[in-house]
C-alpha cells in the first residue's frame, strides 16, 4: 500500500485530463490529485488506476470513472461540514473525494462483501466516513436526514421519493436516471414539495440494487 512519486505524476496528469474535460471546482480537481485511487483497486489494475475510465471491482461493480466522480462531486457543490448522503459506497473512491471537500458523509452499500470490504479499508487509509451503512439505498437513511446533498452512484431506472423527501431546502440530490444509457439529473429542493430539474448528458453506470428480502 504505498503511494510513489510516480503515482501523484500521474494524478496529476489525470487532474489535467479532467480539466480539459471541463471540470473547474478547484475543490474537486485537488481531492482527486491527493486520493490514492491505485489504492482502491485490485493490484492488477495498478497501471490502469490514473486512466480516465471505470474499473471492475468485487461483487460485479465498478470504480466509477474519475471524470464521472468530479462531474457529480462538482454538482453537489459540497461545502466543508456538509451532510452528504453517498447511496452505493462501492469502492469507496467517491466517499474519500467527498471527505476530501470537507463532507460529513453517511454512506450506504447494498454489497455485502463490498461493505465488508470498503469499511475496513477506509479508514486505514485516513478516510472515516461519519457513517457506513450496509443496507437498501432507495430508502436513504431517514433517521439522518435531512441532507445538505444526496449522491447516487448507480444506474437508477427512476428517482427514489425517499431520497427527494430526505433533502434539506437548497439541497441537491444528484442521480443518474434510467436503463441501458442514464441521464445524469441534478434536483435541487426549492421547498416543502418544489424541485427544480436539470438534466447534464448521458453517463453509463452499473444498475442500483433494490432490495429484493
Amino acid at each position: 500500500m504505498k503511494d510513489t512519486f510516480k503515482h501523484q505524476g500521474m494524478r496529476q496528469q489525470l487532474v489535467e485530463t479532467l480539466i480539459t474535460k471541463g471540470i473547474k471546482d478547484e475543490a474537486v480537481l485537488k481531492a482527486i490529485g491527493k486520493i490514492p485511487r491505485h489504492l482502491f483497486m485490485d493490484s492488477g489494475f495498478i497501471d490502469h488506476a490514473y486512466v480516465d475510465k471505470a474499473f471492475p471491482i468485487a461483487a460485479d461493480q465498478t470504480i466509477s470513472q474519475p471524470y464521472t466522480v468530479a462531474f457529480q462531486s462538482e454538482l453537489l457543490q459540497v461545502k466543508p461540514g456538509d451532510k452528504v448522503l453517498e447511496i452505493g459506497t462501492g469502492s469507496g473512491y467517491q466517499c474519500a473525494v467527498l471527505i476530501e471537500l470537507g463532507a460529513k458523509v453517511y454512506s450506504i452499500e447494498r454489497q455485502q462483501e463490498l461493505f465488508k470490504k470498503t469499511s475496513k479499508f477506509l479508514p486505514k487509509i485516513g478516510y472515516r466516513a461519519k457513517k457506513l451503512i450496509f443496507g437498501d439505498g432507495y430508502k436513504g437513511l431517514p433517521e439522518e436526514a435531512p441532507f445538505d446533498s444526496i449522491i447516487v452512484t448507480a444506474g437508477a431506472p427512476f428517482v427514489p421519493k425517499p431520497l427527494l423527501s430526505q433533502l434539506a431546502i437548497n439541497g441537491r440530490l444528484v442521480i443518474p436516471v434510467g436503463d441501458d444509457v442514464q441521464v445524469m439529473t441534478l434536483f435541487i429542493r426549492k421547498g416543502p414539495k418544489e424541485f427544480e430539474k436539470h438534466e447534464l448528458g448521458e453517463f453509463r453506470f452499473v444498475p442500483l440494487l433494490e432490495d429484493k428480502n
